[in-house]
């Protein structure tokens, strides 16, 4: 088993070294948890940084009608997000694009949600601080953002039986990066 540590290891470091968070979605009970933590209403634009299949924008667009854009580095996840979201019949109140969660402009988003790794979430944190007006809210599944004190954190079991910690930060405005 000697190998298969080091292969994890290097495979840990490279993910990482490029801050790419792999797609493991996010079960449709912590989803629903993570919109209600968040306080998601119709007047809300919730963006999801790193959205895979487009699952947690389509519910806060299906449950609460609220506005929504997911971005993501894989295109055949945007397309499949854009195919989800049009079964749904949620597509004219989503976005999808395919973008770097470091790039993108989240000024506009009341509702921000993560599921990406801890360095990734240190890395966007400056943007968050910069761009998010007082009143907007983060919540993040399983992955602090760097040393940020969050407002409220669940630790709870998912229907799968596996532990998970959502963090929400509210008027991250008010906090500096």
């Amino acid at each position: 088993m000697p190998g298969l540590k080091v292969a994890t290891a290097l495979a840990l470091g490279l993910a990482v070294q490029s801050a790419r968070a792999p797609f493991v979605p996010t079960p449709p009970d912590v989803v629903d948890r993570m919109l209600v933590l968040a306080g998601v209403r119709a007047t809300d634009v919730v963006y999801d940084l790193g959205c895979g299949d487009g699952r947690i924008v389509i519910a806060a667009a299906r449950t609460w009608g609220a506005r929504g854009v997911g971005v993501d580095l894989d295109p055949a996840r945007i397309e499949e997000a854009r195919q989800n979201a049009r079964r749904a019949g949620v597509e004219h109140l989503v976005t999808f694009r395919v973008e770097d969660a470091r790039d993108t402009d989240v000024s506009r988003a009341t509702v921000v949600t993560l599921y990406l790794v801890a360095a990734l979430n240190a890395q966007l944190r400056p943007r968050l601080a910069a761009q998010l007006r007082p009143g907007a809210r983060i919540v993040s599944h399983n992955f602090p953002i760097g040393d940020w004190e969050p407002d409220r954190v669940e630790v709870f079991r998912s229907a799968d039986g596996q532990a998970r910690t959502l963090y929400l930060w509210n008027a991250v405005g008010r906090v500096g990066p």
